[in-house]
């Protein structure tokens, strides 16, 4: 592999979000030219590590393989530095060297999501909410960290506030994607909350949708939008470059939510979601936002 230079490395990276990030790429496009590269750079790292773990036509010895060859040439590439040369394995790494260094992100972040996506490898249950939690912590919560420091903040209660809000958009994801994760041997929803409903794991792989599942469904729904409140706290923490691009994650993430309990509950039938032209109007009033308080800022 021949070497690979730093303007390439963020190329790759961004035409990778262009391709696959969908509306969220147009919501990195609120922030500073050198924020939305980053965030590209965040991505395409998130995105490789996930689908290394979730290739359906590779085995799990296969798919474990890749990815302790992932971490350990992403700790060779760290131990490296910035001495880019033809050792270098991925596309990625370059620029993600680059954003760790420049916004001071701690590198044990990107460990723990191969760490996280290691554990979807098998059949998946965990057996109370804080088993879950510290799932979600090392798949999403530790996705939010990241951003905080590209974004920049001003409290340290940010990194709490930021794990609560990978916490809410994860259980938003679970609950959405019920009927697919089954499908994989995978149960998210704690074991401890399905006995206390009365629902199973063969129920969920059955589909079946009665009272029961109401009960439960309602009962995660409400859980994870105290998350959601709880964690708006963070927009007040972080610089005013990323406020926008929050809030339009919170509204699409939030209005996902708020699909599943308008479907009364029906993730079987059909998967929640926002039309794409809704998506799009919030990733353009974002961008809107932060112009607009550029042009103040600049007065």
């Amino acid at each position: 592999m021949t070497a690979l230079s730093l303007s390439h490395s963020y190329a790759y990276c961004q035409q990778l979000a262009k391709q696959t990030a969908g509306n969220f790429y147009y919501s990195f496009l609120a922030l500073r030219k050198e924020q939305f590269r980053a965030m590209c750079v965040l991505y395409a790292y998130m995105r490789n590590v996930d689908d290394l773990g979730d290739d359906p036509q590779r085995s799990f010895e296969e798919r474990l393989a890749s990815l302790r060859e992932w971490r350990s040439e992403l700790q060779q590439a760290l131990a490296n530095g910035k001495q880019f040369s033809d050792e270098f394995y991925h596309p990625c790494f370059p620029a993600l060297l680059d954003i760790v260094q420049r916004y001071e992100i701690p590198e044990h972040y990107f460990f723990d999501v191969i760490t996280g996506v290691e554990s979807d490898l098998q059949p998946v249950s965990y057996q109370t909410f804080d088993e879950l939690a510290e799932y979600c912590y090392r798949v999403a919560g530790v996705v939010g960290l990241c951003c905080i420091h590209i974004w920049g903040f001003h409290d340290d209660r940010a990194f709490d506030a930021g794990i609560e809000c990978g916490l809410a958009f994860q259980m938003t994801n679970i609950l959405r994607d019920l009927t697919e994760d089954v499908d994989q041997g995978r149960v998210y929803l704690p074991l401890d909350d399905l006995e206390q409903f009365n629902y199973s794991r063969s129920d969920i792989q059955a589909q079946i949708y009665d009272e029961r599942f109401k009960d439960l469904m309602q009962f995660e729904v409400q859980r994870t939008r105290e998350f959601y409140q709880n964690s708006e706290r963070l927009i007040d923490y972080i610089s005013p470059a990323g406020q926008g691009i929050l809030r339009a994650m919170y509204r699409i993430y939030g209005g996902i939510l708020n699909e599943i309990e308008r479907m009364d509950f029906d993730v079987y039938s059909s998967r929640a979601g926002l039309p794409r032209w809704r998506k799009l109007l919030i990733a353009g009033e974002a961008i809107v936002s932060s112009r607009w308080f550029s042009v103040r800022s600049a007065r």
